[in-house]
């Protein structure tokens, strides 16, 4: 599925200070969410970060350990520092900003776009750092401004109109474990018996895969009704706009299944006072499409023959920063430079392959692999990859992340799934 084609990082997981890692939750943050709304704005020669609002929401529903690290790159950060300078919280994230940059437009006209991101609320004043990176391991630009938590301007929403919510699925321990909602978008009131089905379906189709299906247990669940005005969602190649919650769309960037939307403060004021940290979007449409942002988004169609692979691929972008594995024979943008190592954990250009799946591969198998009926079913290193018909690898000859055929994730995107819930909720 399209999705956002990130830029590159060379590491797999980052790790901040050691003595960090091991902090108290409760030392430095309150049981609360700092919700920042920031606008990234420019084009390839300059960009520019601002903040838009700073709200405060009941909870927090994010991780509580491993406050300073990350368990995978992305290709960006937001990190909070204490007034000593000491790192008390990171989070990786990927943008459809850093996307745009890659396309020609972005070299006759400057863009804004929204970009959320959830915080733990901390007890006292601290400076948050946004940094974005390109494809060389550059930095894009890098914003740091202060929060005061006593600042009488932070808003308070979520507590007293809430978006109603059904749950689906309660975890064993609800302050430890990940959160996940699913989303309405293009609903009316009217439709919302078919929401609620429609979000049963995607989460039955999720947690029938490994290791979801093993790891059930650490998801708590909820389904938002947030309603629409009208139902569907804008098809703009169709000459279709629709008047939606979301304000949802196909053709982002000019591809037909490329299915986004850029309303992302919309998206979390519809959240406020909810259990979520991880959104999936279901969109009432009949349209092929997705699309998935890591730790940001992801949506998908509900009324398509192929709902419930789509949705489950594209949660694999969202939640874990899973590649797409599959090439096309004409790149039009080249997205992984064949000298730099992906930080995705299902791709390789071979330059650090020991920090990917190196050591599931059976001794004596050639590297790179030739795809065979033999070794269908083999973990090994297989050319055709993350867009590319050359010079990137995956780990399998078919996965959840290459086709909507294949039924499961192969071996190397349940280990960096498993890795990830650990990672939150072990």
């Amino acid at each position: 599925m399209p999705r956002m084609k990130k830029v590159l990082l060379a590491m797999c997981i980052v790790c901040g200070a050691t003595a960090a890692s091991a902090q108290n939750f409760n030392d430095y943050f309150e049981d609360r969410t700092l919700r920042i709304d920031y606008d990234f704005t420019g084009d390839v020669n300059k960009q520019e970060i601002s903040v838009i609002r700073l709200n405060a929401i009941p909870r927090w529903y994010g991780k509580r350990q491993n406050l300073a690290e990350v368990p995978t790159a992305g290709n960006g950060d937001i990190t909070v520092r204490s007034k000593d300078g000491r790192v008390i919280y990171k989070n990786s994230f990927s943008t459809l900003f850093q996307e745009w940059l890659a396309y020609p437009e972005a070299k006759q006209v400057r863009k804004s776009f929204e970009n959320v991101f959830l915080l733990p609320m901390p007890k006292d004043t601290v400076d948050v750092t946004v940094e974005l990176r390109t494809s060389r391991l550059d930095v894009l630009v890098s914003y740091t401004h202060r929060v005061i938590p006593s600042d009488i301007l932070i808003k308070h929403i979520g507590e007293k109109e809430v978006t109603p919510y059904k749950t689906l699925m309660q975890a064993a321990d609800t302050n430890k474990c990940m959160h996940i909602a699913y989303i309405a978008e293009g609903y009316r009131k009217e439709d919302m018996d078919d929401f609620i089905a429609h979000a049963t379906e995607a989460n039955d189709a999720l947690f029938a895969h490994e290791p979801f299906k093993s790891l059930k247990g650490r998801f708590n669940v909820i389904a938002v009704m947030s309603e629409s005005k009208e139902s569907g969602t804008s098809v703009p190649s169709k000459g279709v706009w629709k008047n939606t919650v979301l304000g949802s769309h196909f053709d982002t960037f000019y591809s037909d299944r490329y299915l986004t939307t850029l309303n992302q403060r919309d998206m979390h004021d519809q959240l406020a006072g909810t259990p979520y940290e991880h959104i999936i979007v279901l969109v009432n449409s009949e349209t092929y499409g997705g699309g998935g942002i890591y730790n940001s988004y992801n949506l998908t169609s509900t009324r398509h023959k192929y709902f419930k692979p789509v949705v489950v691929h594209e949660f694999g972008h969202s939640i874990a920063g899973l590649a797409d594995e599959y090439a096309f024979e004409e790149e039009l943008i080249p997205l992984y430079p064949h000298d730099i190592e992906p930080w995705e954990p299902n791709l390789t250009t071979l330059v650090d392959f020991a920090s990917k799946w190196k050591d599931m591969v059976k001794k004596g198998t050639k590297i790179p692999t030739i795809p065979t009926e033999k070794n269908k079913m083999e973990v090994g290193v297989y050319e055709g990859a993350g867009y590319s018909v050359k010079g990137v690898y995956r780990a399998f000859q078919d996965c959840r992340m290459r086709t909507n055929q294949f039924p499961e994730f192969c071996p190397v995107c349940k280990r960096a799934l498993t890795h990830l819930i650990d990672f939150y909720t072990k």
